[in-house]
């Protein structure tokens, strides 16, 4: 097993162009940056290859100053493309294994995983965290397992060592539950890209998120 990375899963945004608004990809990112987000994985699934590529040259320009990691949804070739800081996967992706010898030891590799079980079998892989999916019902992902819920989120960190991040129907009416739960973040994909002001909406979360962390430090 390789070292634990250095990275800040507390807000993690999911890009989503379909659900921006008709804003600009780049717009979104850089207002959430300014309203605390601490990791943005580029999302898409139906542009070519090229436009991929495109996007996620103009997202890791915005994010490298700041430290900020650019982590590639599903396309280990785009990742290694623009040399991102890691790759997120899904349990019928590309095989961890695979991805781990393709970006090499030094990149951030995510896995989603749908049941208690995944979670489990995770401890084993040499990955660097694990995003819980869905905890609720959410209509940017329909193809997921059961939602997990606040009870299930509890019994998945209980048992992971690996830093854990939980996405599906996230945002500031229940995101302090989440953390309160074991997490130690919250991926969230509408709470900031369709709302009116995504830096105000990010700042929200980023303080929920830090508050509750203070609270049970």
């Amino acid at each position: 097993m390789n070292p634990k990375k250095t990275f800040d899963p507390s807000l993690y945004l999911v890009t989503d162009r379909d659900l921006s608004l008709g804003r600009p990809l780049e717009f979104i990112v850089e207002e959430a940056i300014k309203g605390g987000v601490t990791m943005v994985q580029l999302r898409e699934t139906r542009c070519s290859t090229l436009e991929f590529y495109q996007l996620a040259l103009q997202l890791k320009a915005l994010l490298k100053p700041q430290n900020i990691p650019l982590i590639i949804n599903n396309r280990a070739d785009i990742a290694l493309a623009v040399d991102a800081d890691g790759l997120h996967i899904g349990q019928s992706d590309l095989p961890w294994q695979v991805a781990r010898q393709l970006l090499g030891p030094d990149k951030i590799i995510g896995l989603s995983v749908e049941t208690l079980q995944q979670a489990r079998a995770a401890n084993e892989l040499d990955i660097d965290y694990i995003g819980i999916s869905p905890v609720f019902a959410t209509p940017t992902k329909t193809d997921t397992a059961p939602p997990f819920g606040l009870d299930g989120v509890k019994a998945v960190c209980a048992v992971s060592r690996h830093p854990t991040v939980a996405i599906g129907g996230i945002n500031s009416t229940n995101a302090a539950q989440i953390i309160a739960n074991g997490a130690n973040g919250i991926a969230v994909v509408s709470a900031i890209s369709a709302v009116k002001d995504p830096r105000q909406a990010a700042q929200s979360l980023a303080n929920i998120v830090k508050t509750k962390v203070y609270e049970m430090e």
